[in-house]
């Protein structure tokens, strides 16, 4: 039976002065609480001054204790000391895109004496939520959230059980709309669709009137698109053809022949002379293949390619826009540092949510030099 919440209080330090030291994850399954509940718990009484918060444990302040503690004898707030911390981070995956965010963060964490552990959705259906659990059971501070939202954002009804949560939270390459709960979470993200308009509107400054935007389906390609149209529509240049829309690819052959098609077409009978292609990996395939077929690149078709991955290896370095995806994970990582290590008696500050923007890398592939101009 759940005990109230001043028969909690009064058992949590019971048990903590018969053995001065204990887990808060053994404390919560002896009440028979939830981790978060009885986080919440300790929080309440280390303020007071009843009892030392440790990393995953709490420890008994002694017998000599009169009331509250002096500056710095709590482990909360702005007197937590950095490396009692550890921060959860939840990713789809640590590999392509997000292993320089998640290179970011760490190095943000450690810088600050902290420790970082990452956990791993692989973009399973109800994995956000789980992984969220265990790193919480586990006693993270604070987390780092990168949804598995197919769109970026929570589709209608779609949303991970986040806002509620016991600990400070940032979402990071993700967003929510207006009236989500999600919505009031600090936020980190790349401006996908402003490095997409950076794109156009290189290509527009080198004479191109007609740019396609060719892009696999995933959580960036949303904003590319609102990227792309804007700049079209902004600097007033002439609607390219809109890919067909066909049932979903069932293999990686047919995706980039239904690619290949497309930017042949657009090329040929729709009078295209740019294109940006997202992403890096797929217009390492499609440049020697639109090549071969007799479209030179970027005499008939310059080409910027999106996230800069590979695209300086490419046998035709290609020009790309670069997310700046270290700048993401460490500056997410330092928003939340400062949450967890705020004055508790200061008002909190409001939710911040910060677009990165992108950064156009000029190749050879858009038919300009280096410093921009035509090549």
């Amino acid at each position: 039976m759940r005990l109230h919440v001043d028969r909690r209080h009064a058992r949590v330090l019971e048990l903590l002065r018969e053995r001065g030291t204990i887990r808060v994850a053994d404390l919560a399954r002896e009440l028979g609480v939830s981790p978060v509940t009885l986080r919440r718990d300790v929080e309440a009484l280390a303020v007071q001054g009843r009892l030392l918060r440790l990393h995953g444990a709490v420890v008994w302040p002694g017998d000599t204790f009169a009331g509250p503690p002096e500056r710095g004898a709590l482990a909360t707030g702005a007197d937590r000391a950095p490396s009692d911390l550890v921060v959860g981070m939840v990713v789809p995956t640590t590999e392509y895109y997000y292993a320089d965010v998640v290179r970011g963060a760490r190095e943000a964490v450690e810088a600050a004496g902290a420790r970082l552990v990452v956990a791993l959705s692989r973009y399973l259906p109800g994995e956000d939520s789980a992984q969220v659990d265990r790193l919480l059971a586990g006693g993270v501070d604070g987390l780092l959230l990168t949804p598995s939202w197919e769109t970026g954002v929570p589709g209608p009804g779609e949303g991970l059980r986040i806002a509620g949560r016991d600990v400070p939270t940032v979402l990071v390459e993700r967003s929510a709309p207006h009236g989500h709960p999600a919505a009031a979470l600090d936020r980190v993200r790349s401006d996908h669709a402003h490095g997409a308009a950076v794109a156009v509107r290189h290509l527009a400054a080198l004479g191109h009137r007609r740019v396609a935007l060719a892009a696999q389906d995933s959580p960036t390609s949303t904003q590319l698109r609102r990227g792309h149209e804007a700049a079209v529509e902004a600097l007033g240049l002439e609607a390219a053809p809109e890919p067909s829309r066909h049932p979903v690819a069932t293999t990686e052959a047919e995706r980039f022949e239904r690619t290949f098609t497309y930017l042949r077409e657009a090329v040929e009978e729709h009078g295209v002379t740019a294109a940006i292609l997202h992403s890096d990996a797929d217009a390492i395939v499609l440049v020697p293949r639109l090549r071969a077929h007799g479209i030179r690149v970027p005499e008939d078709l310059a080409v910027i390619t999106y996230d800069d991955e590979v695209a300086a290896l490419a046998d035709l370095p290609l020009t790309a826009v670069a997310p700046a995806k270290r700048t993401v994970g460490r500056r997410a990582a330092e928003l939340l540092l400062s949450r967890l290590t705020r004055d508790p008696a200061e008002p909190a500050e409001p939710a911040q949510h910060l677009d990165i923007l992108p950064q156009l890398r000029i190749r050879s592939s858009c038919g300009a030099s280096p410093d921009g101009a035509p090549g």
